[in-house]
């Protein structure tokens, strides 16, 4: 039988966690992250922080979200059937930022609690979440030290966590009808509970932040390189990709739309422009090419 959790206080560090980021991301940006606080009429309600035009970032978002219902929905409930007709609670924080610049990665970051009972009325939750980079002019030395900073997240928790992260970061942004990763990968965890309540959480804090010590110093190299149309057609590109697996398989897009969740909050993490073409590739020799061969493919980039 699982520890009682403690959703306050899981309430109070994402709120800070919040306000910490978004207040990097604005000194950053040099503009202001809009607030809107929204209620969800099934229960709950959250507040999604957005910056749109700005000088650094084209499009981001960093929301909260603790939302609540009578009955699971599909996605949440599929594998754990023992789960189903409960009610439930979901809160998290999560955030994807889009940079202007071509030269600058997208970033995705979730960390997530969810808290149910079991059909016997014992208690059921778990944490989730992880952080992944998705360049579209690659550099390794960036992709290293974002790696390196997963690592060091973990580490307190057992020597053997970030292999396996990673590994589940690789399987799962994938884009399976493609052949091919979303981006460089980082870490991802779920179900994440059986080390108790106080342990689990704690780890789930450490990823959340850890994630300006391995964002924010790529974007201040990159966000001033010089580009030209070539580069942001590219980017456009790319980014088509991220659209085709958040839509396709994002199991948090999937989960929120099945709940009920706030659309516009949902879908905060689609990029502003996008382009896609038919059977496009890039020619061999070119930094678009370099994407594909030097960092698409899954390795372990702290040996590399």
């Amino acid at each position: 039988m699982l520890s009682s959790p403690n959703p306050q206080a899981v309430k109070a560090f994402l709120l800070d966690l919040q306000d910490r980021i978004v207040l990097a991301l604005e000194a950053l940006d040099g503009k202001p992250f809009l607030r809107d606080e929204w209620d969800r009429p099934e229960g709950g309600g959250g507040i999604s922080r957005l910056l749109e035009e700005g000088n650094v970032i084209e499009r981001g978002g960093v929301n909260f979200s603790h939302v609540m219902g009578a009955k699971l929905p599909p996605s949440a409930s599929a594998a754990r059937p023992d789960l189903g007709g409960n009610p439930w609670q979901a809160m998290g924080v999560s955030l994807v930022i889009h940079p202007r610049n071509p030269y600058a990665p997208t970033v995705h970051m979730n960390v997530r609690f969810f808290t149910t009972t079991t059909v016997n009325g014992d208690p059921a939750w778990w944490f989730g979440g992880g952080m992944d980079l998705t360049p579209y002019y690659g550099d390794k030395e960036d992709v290293k030290h974002f790696h390196r900073s997963c690592r060091d997240a973990l580490a307190p928790f057992g020597d053997d966590l970030h292999a396996r992260y990673k590994q589940w970061c690789d399987e799962y942004f994938y884009l399976k009808h493609r052949k091919e990763a979303r981006g460089v990968g980082g870490i991802f965890f779920d179900d994440l509970n059986e080390a108790g309540f106080e342990r689990s959480f704690a780890l789930m804090q450490s990823v959340g932040n850890a994630f300006l010590t391995a964002y924010l110093p790529i974007l201040e190299r990159r966000k001033d390189t010089p580009y030209g149309e070539r580069e942001r057609d590219f980017q456009a590109y790319r980014r088509g990709r991220y659209v085709e697996f958040n839509l396709v398989f994002d199991r948090g897009t999937l989960f929120g739309l099945q709940s009920g969740g706030r659309t516009e909050a949902i879908l905060m993490s689609m990029p502003p422009i996008v382009k896609w073409r038919y059977r496009w590739e890039p020619e061999d020799g070119t930094p678009e090419a370099a994407l594909y061969t030097d960092f698409l493919p899954h390795r372990d980039w702290l040996t590399a």
